[in-house]
C-alpha cells in the first residue's frame, strides 16, 4: 500500500498539470481587444463555453479619445440596431476543431457587419479572424488574455 501512494500522488499531480495546460489553451475567459486603426486597447470581451459552443460578450468599452463609453451599434440591423455595445454578444456559434475554433460568427459593432470566424489560442493571445466566404478574404486581430 505504501508503494502505491507515491504513484497515485504522482498520477494526480500529472493530471492536474494537464488540466491547467488545457485550460490555458482554451479561449474561455476575459480578453482585451484592440482597434484596427490606431492599435489602442478598445474593449474587454468575455468568452464563455455554453455546452460546447463558445459565445463572446463585450463586458466593457475601454476609455480612449473619440470613442464613447456608451457606444451603440447604430450600423447593426435587426434586434441589435441601436443597442448598447457593452453587454452585446459579438461572437457566437464557435466550436472546437482540433486546436482551433470555428463554425461561428463575429459581429463588428463599428460597421454592423457579421463575418464567419475562426480563432486559435497562442499562449497568452487569441488570434481571431473574421472573413467573408473564404478565410483568405478577411482580417485578423490579436486579443490578449486579461489576468
Amino acid at each position: 500500500m505504501k508503494r502505491i501512494a507515491p504513484f497515485v500522488l504522482a498520477l494526480l499531480l500529472g493530471l492536474s498539470a494537464l488540466a491547467v495546460q488545457a485550460a490555458a489553451l482554451s479561449p474561455v475567459g476575459l480578453w482585451r481587444t484592440f482597434d484596427d486603426e490606431d492599435g489602442q486597447a478598445a474593449s474587454l470581451v468575455r468568452i464563455d463555453n455554453l455546452g460546447g459552443v463558445l459565445e463572446g460578450r463585450v463586458v466593457r468599452i475601454l476609455p480612449r479619445p473619440g470613442h464613447p463609453l456608451d457606444a451603440r451599434c447604430d450600423e447593426c440591423s435587426g434586434a441589435r440596431k441601436g443597442q448598447p455595445v457593452t453587454g452585446m454578444v459579438i461572437l457566437w456559434g464557435m466550436k472546437q476543431d482540433g486546436d482551433e475554433y470555428d463554425g461561428g460568427q463575429i459581429l463588428d459593432p463599428h460597421n454592423g457587419r457579421t463575418y464567419r470566424c475562426k480563432m486559435k489560442v497562442k499562449g497568452n493571445t487569441l488570434e481571431v479572424r473574421g472573413y467573408l466566404g473564404f478565410s483568405l478574404f478577411g482580417r485578423s486581430q490579436t486579443w490578449v488574455r486579461e489576468p
